[in-house]
């Protein structure tokens, strides 16, 4: 889940506050690891308490966490704060373009993609920040956001994954082996297939 200024006259400035910015995984509800899960960063839930599948929560399981772990404490309940501070910035930026069915195949500048549906993924996407430092990509999706197998968001000059973002209406599916790369803000569910990265 987890920064500049924006560039190229959008009137937007997403950040992520300093407490989420140390989260790799943060949940309203639950989090559940079916897998050898690596989470880097801290990993929270607030304001509901369930995790499992992790190692060092009972009764244990396959995925690790290199930082904390919180469950409804106050540094998840802060977390889940600046969370939805990003949601709504994200949410409530103007848009600069209409985007409908499939990313796949498409190369995209700086900006704020707007979809009134569901976006998918299939193959390469490629945003490219044009060799600006402070380029920022938002993606506020109103319902889903779906990647196929082996899709991938490929970041190109001088674009960085901590200035994407994908602001998600309802859940966010990535497929097998895909490769991702930005901050998914999703409203209600993440789900990461086998070996997605």
């Amino acid at each position: 889940f987890v920064w500049s200024t924006l560039s190229l006259g959008l009137n937007a400035q997403i950040t992520l506050g300093p407490t989420v910015g140390t989260f790799g995984v943060l949940a309203g509800s639950t989090v559940t690891s079916t897998g050898p899960t690596v989470v880097t960063g801290n990993l929270g839930v607030s304001p509901g308490t369930a995790i499992t599948g992790i190692t060092g929560i009972a009764p244990g399981g396959p995925g690790t966490v290199s930082g904390s772990i919180n469950s409804a404490n106050a540094v998840a309940l802060q977390a889940q704060n600046e969370l939805t501070a990003a949601y709504n910035a994200a949410a409530g930026a103007a848009s600069t373009a209409t985007k409908a069915g499939d990313l796949g195949g498409q190369t995209l500048f700086a900006g704020v993609y707007t979809s009134s549906s569901s976006l998918g993924i299939t193959g390469t996407v490629t945003l490219d920040a044009q060799n600006n430092p402070n380029a920022q990509f938002i993606f506020q999706i109103a319902s889903s956001l779906t990647t196929a197998t082996s899709s991938n968001v490929k970041l190109m000059n001088g674009a960085l994954a901590s200035n994407v973002f994908w602001q998600v209406g309802s859940s966010a599916t990535l497929g097998t082996t895909s490769s991702f790369s930005g901050n998914i803000l999703a409203l209600s569910s993440i789900s990461l297939g086998t070996s997605t990265v």
